[in-house]
């Protein structure tokens, strides 16, 4: 500036010498080129590639399996999640069961934004839109933690970058504007002291000048574009999908050989067959189921084939399951005029009648407050065929029968036969009670649908030839109320499946006509169960009367041990085998026989569980040292690091960290339950119940489920489940598809996720990189939303959420 300023003072004097003519001019053009090369440099280093802040940041190429990251990412940033919880969240989504981590080192992303020089800030914000592959990239300049920080903490980062950032671009060209006036003013005054002839040498070097930093400033914006993109580049040259990876394998391999045609032929197919995996890679064609039962298909109840074939219906074979060879990929139409489903507890008392449109079962069992159609609602009294006043009434009179069955407390998981629409377990939640309900598919048209369009859980099986899928010992009560069961035929085969089931000192509820009806009939039942209960050793604790609702019970209590089967002057009903398992029940045959009650102080089933909730969170003491638990450590060690894993992964990664509003969850599964941690972890959430799932070929565990006071059953994911479509919001799975994939296809377990979510659910899966890949594709597939993904190294984390209809091409092939 001074320079400048002693350049317009000499322009005011008189003309002077050659000489001094001469040293003015030099020092002039001196003085320009200098401020030109200033400007030059300053205006290259400061110009950030990225457009004015009235405009989009310039996109980075990616392949097309990134810009579907890129979407997840966005999907995230719209929970509402803080940049801390996020940050948290991802880190929990990436670990298996590291349970002993503490999560204390990951670090606060607010701490590591605010510190950050400007520079180190514009470049976070201009990479904010690259998929998890550059971030990896990333990686090798920065901290791990802090990369990954940076790439799930975005909640604040968005409007961060709309200001802040603008305001720094703005900053950057004012400066830049303000040079540019000097140097103009510098350049003009030079050129008033020279005359005419250095007037125009001095305007063309300017103009020469000017072009060199023009040309100079695109080729900076160019080379850091070009930095950008390499950037990108070498991210896909770390985690290449899994074509590139096979492209490279093959190059490595053959090593600069001359390979023959069959080698390189080979090669390819095996590359093209590796890489379908991979996502977008694969297209799916999904069309409309087309079965008898339309919008309430279950694929291995409603198998009309196979149950034409059966040659006898007598044992209600034809309401079991029989599941088709191959699992159809289809999809079940939604009805007409579907609903989002109404939320509970208002779902108690009422459905939309859209969502299931059968009035058969109101007809039939209207006068018994079963179901009542009242405009576009169904209405739920909460009454039944033994409860006509309501099932709350009935269900105290029972606990003032029998104070010692202390609903709630002692009595915590109980079973219910021949459910109808459930309202007895419907109403047990106000005692603190889960109720598992079953009822055939059967002329009561779509009664479990019912049930669990209330929100009440609920399954389609029937006492039939073949044992219930659950584990020996593990009910506290089981209750029927007329449920149509003839428990006294055929030497009690039915009744002693139930005894099968029953917790040693358990109890079993009976309310039917045989207990206070004199008609011929129910005293010949009578008889014949008062027989078999007593050879059985059934205690009957309690027979007594409902007034109000004008029925009777009566009660019977399990025994404790074997004294009572050792003193019997009949073995009749026999006692089963030593070698057979009372816990094996998928597929087994029923058979007239009672299983003998554990002996030993360390033996499950030996005494009773604490009362609830105490039972909830203690390592059931049967679980100890001397047990290697699933995980690999000793049985207690294992059970409590696996619930302290859930706690931490539920409360900070799934419930604030996926954007789910857990107010409208009501039915959830885990498809793969283990030990009920993700269950229990989600107790606060009142609402909630969880169907624990234990895969028929993972450990079995489901017994450790129910000491818990929770529930589940076995099932075989390469079968659909016994439930009806659209029953479930929400759907986990931790490690399950990737077991699966070495079984049966999973394109049928997918077709079976989306038949039993209900429109709007979640799935939320955790498995291996690649099959959470498989799973995001299919998912895409049917156009559902991503609500969030995230991989590290070979481990992957996938929430998405089904859509309200299906995709008009779908619709068409109906």
């Amino acid at each position: 500036m001074a320079f400048g300023r002693g350049a317009k003072m000499d322009a005011r004097r008189p003309s002077s010498p050659s000489s001094s003519l001469c040293t003015t001019t030099t020092v002039a053009v001196f003085v320009a080129l200098c401020v030109v090369g200033a400007w030059m440099m300053t205006s290259s280093t400061v110009f950030p590639v990225e457009a004015p802040s009235n405009k989009k940041s310039e996109p980075v190429e990616v392949s097309s399996n990134q810009k579907s990251e890129v979407k997840d990412q966005r999907a995230e940033v719209d929970f509402g999640t803080t940049e801390e919880t996020a940050s948290s969240n991802a880190v929990e989504g990436s670990s298996k069961f590291e349970d002993t981590d503490n999560n204390d080192n990951v670090p606060d992303e607010s701490h590591s934004n605010r510190d950050a020089p400007e520079e180190e800030k514009f470049t976070e914000n201009a990479m904010e839109k690259p998929v998890e592959m550059i971030e990896e990239a990333s990686k090798e300049k920065e901290d791990s933690k802090d990369s990954f920080d940076d790439a799930n903490g975005k909640s604040g980062g968005q409007s961060a970058k709309e200001g802040g950032e603008t305001g720094q671009s703005g900053d950057e060209e004012e400066k830049t504007e303000e040079r540019k006036d000097n140097d103009t003013t510098t350049e003009n005054d030079a050129e008033k002291s020279d005359g005419e002839k250095k007037e125009d040498q001095e305007a063309k070097s300017e103009d020469d000048s000017m072009q060199d930093a023009t040309e100079q400033s695109q080729i900076q914006e160019k080379v850091e574009e070009s930095g950008v993109k390499e950037q990108a580049a070498k991210a896909n040259e770390v985690f290449p999908d899994g074509a590139q990876a096979e492209l490279l394998k093959e190059s490595n391999t053959e090593n600069g050989s001359f390979p023959t045609q069959a080698a390189e032929s080979k090669n390819e197919k095996e590359a093209q067959a590796s890489s379908k995996p991979s996502g977008d890679a694969i297209t799916y064609s999904w069309k409309l189921c087309k079965s008898i039962a339309v919008t309430d298909f279950i694929p291995c109840l409603d198998n009309e084939k196979a149950i034409k074939k059966l040659h006898s219906t007598k044992h209600y074979e034809h309401r079991e399951r029989h599941c088709p060879e191959e699992p159809p990929t289809c999809l079940v139409p939604l009805p007409e005029g579907y609903k989002r489903p109404i939320q509970w507890p208002m779902s108690r008392d009422k459905v939309w009648y859209s969502n299931v449109p059968h009035t058969k079962l109101a007809e039939y069992k209207g006068h018994q407050n079963w179901v009542k159609v009242s405009g576009d609602h169904l209405l739920f009294p909460g009454g039944g065929t033994q409860f006509k006043n309501g099932a709350l009434h009935y269900i105290d009179t029972i606990q003032q029968a029998l104070p010692d069955i202390a609903w709630g407390k002692r009595s915590r998981v109980i079973l219910d036969v021949g459910c109808g629409v459930a309202s007895f377990g419907g109403y047990m939640f106000d005692r603190d009670v889960l109720t598992m309900s079953f009822a055939p598919k059967d002329e009561h048209e779509a009664q479990v649908q019912f049930a669990l369009e209330r929100g009440i859980p609920a399954i389609s099986a029937v006492m039939g030839t073949k044992r219930l899928p659950y584990p020996s010992r593990v009910f506290d009560a089981i209750h029927c109320a007329r449920c149509r069961v003839p428990w006294h035929i055929e030497g009690g085969k039915l009744l002693l499946e139930l005894n099968r089931l029953l917790r040693p000192g358990g109890y079993f509820v009976w309310s039917a006509t045989p207990v206070y009806q004199k008609l011929p009939e129910d005293v010949e039942i009578w008889n014949a169960m008062s027989s078999l209960t007593k050879s059985m050793c059934w205690k009957m604790v309690k027979k007594t009367k409902d007034t109000l609702n004008q029925v009777g019970m009566a009660i019977y209590q399990k025994p404790m041990d074997n004294n009572c089967y050792e003193k019997r002057p009949e073995d009749s009903p026999p006692l089963c085998k030593e070698t057979d398992d009372a816990d094996a029940a998928w597929n087994v045959p029923l058979q007239a026989c009672i299983h003998k009650l554990p002996v030993g102080p360390s033996v499950r089933g030996s005494k009773w569980p604490e009362t609830w909730p105490q039972r909830l969170e203690k390592t059931p003491f049967w679980i100890d040292g001397s047990h290697v638990g699933v995980y690999g450590k000793p049985g207690n060690e294992d059970f409590e690091a696996d619930y302290a894993h859930w706690k931490r992964v539920v409360s900070k990664s799934y419930v604030n960290g996926m954007g789910i509003d857990w107010s409208k969850v009501r039915n959830v599964m885990d498809m793969r339950a283990v030990y009920g941690g993700f269950a229990a972890a989600l107790r606060d959430q009142k609402q909630v119940w969880v169907m624990n799932i234990v895969p028929i070929d993972s450990p079995d565990t489901l017994p450790i489920v129910y000491e818990r006071g929770l529930f589940g059953m076995y099932h075989d994911w390469c079968e659909s489940f016994s439930t009806y479509p659209r029953t479930y919001d929400l759907l986990h799975a931790d490690h399950l598809f990737s077991k699966l994939k070495k079984r049966c296809k999973l394109l049928g377990v997918f077709a079976e996720v989306d038949r039993i979510l209900r429109p709007e659910g979640k799935l939320i899966v955790r498995d291996n990189a690649e099959t959470v890949s498989e799973l995001e594709g299919m998912a895409k597939s049917l156009q559902w939303e991503v609500r969030m993904t995230y991989t590290k190294g070979n481990e992957g984390l996938l929430c998405v959420q089904k859509t309200m209809w299906r995709p008009k091409e779908i619709e068409a092939s109906m």
